[in-house]
């Protein structure tokens, strides 16, 4: 699958909904897909998958709750936007507390459902982007010494050159030195940045 460009997976067992679906999507310019089944749907699935899911409720065999419920269970974070042809509360909270975007009653409103879908593009281009970012820091993160890892800590907890000298048991002119070669490795150009990116890896990744 093509894990740089956006997809909207449509998954409905309806096919008077999927082609009606396939062609809205068509004239916004936004790639389509359509199964109709979970499972048909899930012989695709992988983490590389990008976009968001226009997903039945009540379908044969495995209903959308319980795809969405495996999709959490492995891993796989994309945007839901349920549809369903009957009005079901208890469903609709399930869903949303599992992470649903949105719960639409068919026949939905056609604006509003191209407005849901674009807001969970751009949720999912967000998290891709955060996602990206991680990998990268991790790359230029394990380029470093053990020592530099091991200073960055320091830095990242907010102690200057000397308290870190004083703490590890070396001049500070030598944590300057370090600090230098973790700047370039971890490609930053000042020592803000430097404490931006050593916070960032130490709160956000746990490193």
């Amino acid at each position: 699958m093509n894990t740089l460009s956006q997809t909207v997976y449509i998954v409905d067992d309806d096919p008077s909904i999927t082609d009606s679906l396939l062609r809205l999507l068509a004239v916004e310019n936004l790639e389509a897909l359509a199964f109709s089944s979970a499972e048909d749907f899930m012989g695709i699935c992988g983490h590389t998958l990008r976009g968001c899911i226009l997903l039945d409720i009540n379908m044969p065999q495995m209903s959308g709750i319980e795809l969405q419920r495996w999709l959490v269970d492995n891993g796989i974070d994309l945007p839901i936007i349920f549809l369903t042809g009957s009005g079901d509360i208890p469903l609709s909270s399930q869903a949303f507390r599992t992470g649903a975007l949105d719960f639409l009653e068919k026949p939905f409103d056609i604006g509003k459902l191209l407005e849901r879908i674009q807001e969970a593009l751009a949720r999912e281009a967000g998290q891709w982007h955060g996602r990206v970012r991680q990998d990268l820091l991790r790359q230029r993160h394990a380029r470093l010494t053990p020592r530099e890892k091991e200073i960055l800590k320091w830095v990242s907890a907010g102690y200057s050159s000397r308290e870190i000298a004083n703490i590890v048991g070396i001049s500070s002119r030598t944590i300057d030195v370090h600090r230098a070669h973790m700047a370039e490795k971890l490609e930053v150009e000042s020592l803000a940045e430097l404490v931006l990116v050593a916070l960032e890896l130490d709160a956000d990744l746990g490193i």
